[in-house]
């Protein structure tokens, strides 16, 4: 989670695994074989995270989420087991955790008006002291690498430094008066920390300055060391070494990620080569062995060779925007998604790894065609694109509507492509002409908006569910409603993604809304009907699921509204997008 979280991304287990987190979900991926494990033990957005450095404690994480209640979970990567839970004197949620040098304490920022600060002795859960951090928000609290009792917090407009006395914080406001300070008005806001030897303090500024303290009073200014924010900082007292990630205006000689020496006179430039952005932004740093690993604001997780400044991507996701369009390849183990960071993306289960980006801006939906040759684009305006998967080259476009274009589907015979839209409307485009995508008919009196279509298996029916959560089934493509239900009960349909409608009684829970459930799909085998909700699950059913509040098994993961689900062509994998969360799972079918 890279757009409005920092520093949260770190190596473990010496440099084989890295950390990160991503909606409900801390991650714990191999290196060499790419493959990921999974704590779930969140109830909601995990929004920061570290690791303990102490011997002591190799390989314990801590990660807040947020919440009216929130807490820091505090567990073992390489087993996952829960180690402890701390919660108490924080709302909203919890922006910064770190461990102490010894390992045995942490501290932790809130969201609360207060912003309280509160050091934990984290094995028993007891509080060691707690103090008002700020009136303005807080970004960042550590410790001083070599201290229990000394910490530093940067936020709007300020830095504090800390000290442990009895059960009370005490905090002391940075100084810019002294004589090294000349030319300085007023505290920029701060975003990001790290610490050298001698009691010496950076701070990243919202200006791209980097401040030096030695402890409460400036020293100096590196002015511009980056031209945006500096989000990120990491150094270790090993070798004194500073790793500054920010934003950082592309240019030959420029990048968001530097490498500078102690006294920050000298640096390293390492551009990230992200084609098509005019800026490049990282928003977590982390150094060990010769490798510098980076969270960029669009999600995705780099490492850079220090010697050689070459970058491999390690993973690649979706940035800030709800994730809705998904559709699985019909032959293989691809599948693509959709979502409003701009992006159509072609991704392969095999290698984990992401095939192909296109930006196609307002991208809402995504349908593979029955060969798996083209694939097609809604978007928020109106407009379809269709697209070679090969390549994701343009094949053709049209525009017929205003609204947003919510689902879009070949026909099993791949005649006609139909275009639903929040106007009301399906439109069917007549395939066998080419890229001319000239529209033969559409379907009148539809209730509401569009949530799904399925096609009949012999293409001469259409299924539309619609807003007013009722189902309508035309003639393809005359655009006839079918009014006869002995008719419609009749047809076989080639998929299922309809959320309504006898066969699917059971996956609507007691109490729901009716918006309480987004999404469904049917597998391949057409036994089990997977399900995404409001609350953040992934449900399977068994079909047809046509008694009330059917029995299911429900998988976590997802910190948001589950946007969509798909089974994978061969049933042995079940993918799902997430609304807030921005995040795509893969899930293995057992």
């Amino acid at each position: 989670r890279g757009f409005d979280a920092r520093n949260n991304l770190f190596y473990v287990n010496d440099g084989a695994d890295i950390v990160f987190h991503a909606a409900g979900a801390g991650i714990v991926q191999n290196l060499s074989t790419s493959t990921q494990s999974f704590y779930l033990k969140h109830t909601d957005d995990i929004i920061c995270l570290c690791i303990n450095q102490h011997p002591k404690f190799k390989n314990i994480i801590a990660t807040g989420q947020i919440g009216n209640v929130p807490c820091v979970h505090i567990w073992d990567s390489t087993t996952k087991e829960t180690l402890s839970v701390v919660q108490g004197g924080h709302s909203k949620g919890i922006c910064s955790v770190d461990f102490s040098c010894s390992g045995k304490n942490l501290v932790t920022v809130g969201l609360e008006d207060e912003h309280n600060l509160i050091v934990w002795r984290w094995q028993d859960g007891a509080k060691v002291a707690m103090a008002p951090g700020h009136t303005q928000r807080i970004f960042r609290a550590e410790f001083r690498p070599d201290s229990d009792t000394q910490l530093v917090s940067v936020g709007v407009k300020h830095v504090k430094f800390w000290s442990i006395a009895g059960s009370q914080l005490v905090g002391k406001r940075g100084i810019l008066t002294n004589t090294g300070a000349a030319g300085v008005v007023k505290m920029q806001t701060m975003l990001s920390l790290a610490f050298g030897a001698n009691n010496v303090t950076y701070t990243g500024a919202m200006n791209g300055d980097v401040y030096v303290w030695q402890e409460s009073s400036i020293l100096r200014i590196v002015q511009k060391a980056h031209t945006g924010p500096v989000f990120a900082m990491f150094t270790t007292l090993r070798d004194g070494l500073i790793i500054t990630g920010g934003k950082e205006m592309l240019s030959k000689d420029n990048g968001p990620v530097k490498l500078w020496d102690q006294e920050m006179k000298k640096c390293k430039v390492f551009p990230l080569k992200e084609s098509g952005s005019t800026a490049d932004v990282a928003k977590s740093v982390c150094r060990a062995k010769g490798k510098i690993l980076v969270g960029t604001k669009d999600n995705s997780v780099l490492e850079i060779s220090e010697k050689t400044g070459s970058v491999q991507v390690i993973v690649a996701g979706h940035g800030e925007g709800e994730v809705w369009g998904l559709d699985r390849h019909p032959l293989t183990s691809k599948f693509i998604t959709a979502s409003y960071d701009d992006t159509v993306r072609l991704w392969d289960i095999p290698s984990r790894s992401l095939v192909a980006k296109l930006n196609v801006p307002g991208a809402r939906s995504v349908a593979f065609s029955p060969d798996g040759e083209l694939i097609a684009v809604g978007l928020k305006t109106g407009e379809f694109v269709v697209l070679t998967t090969t390549g994701l080259k343009l094949w053709g476009r049209k525009r017929d509507r205003a609204g947003c274009i919510t689902d879009i589907r070949f026909s099993p015979n791949s005649k006609i492509l139909a275009v639903g839209s929040d106007d009301k409307c399906v439109d069917f485009y007549d395939l066998t002409q080419g890229m001319s995508l000239k529209r033969v008919n559409f379907c009148k009196d539809l209730t509401s908006f569009i949530i799904s279509m399925d096609f009949s298996s012999d293409s001469s029916y259409i299924r539309i569910c619609t807003g007013a959560y009722v189902n309508q089934v035309y003639n393809v493509p005359a655009g006839s409603l079918v009014e006869d239900k002995a008719v419609a009960n009749k047809i076989t349909w080639a998929s299922w993604t309809s959320i309504v409608g006898q066969d699917v009684l059971g996956i609507w829970p007691r109490n729901s809304g009716k918006d309480d459930v987004n999404c469904a799909h049917l597998s391949h085998l057409g036994n089990s009907l997977a399900t995404g909700d409001d609350s953040g699950l992934v449900k399977l059913f068994n079909f047809p699921c046509p008694d009330k509040f059917a029995q299911f098994r429900k998988y976590e993961g997802h910190s948001a509204h589950v946007t969509n689900v798909r089974f994978m062509y061969d049933d042995r994998h079940l993918v799902s997008t997430g609304g807030d969360d921005c995040c795509v799972f893969v899930w293995k079918c057992l």
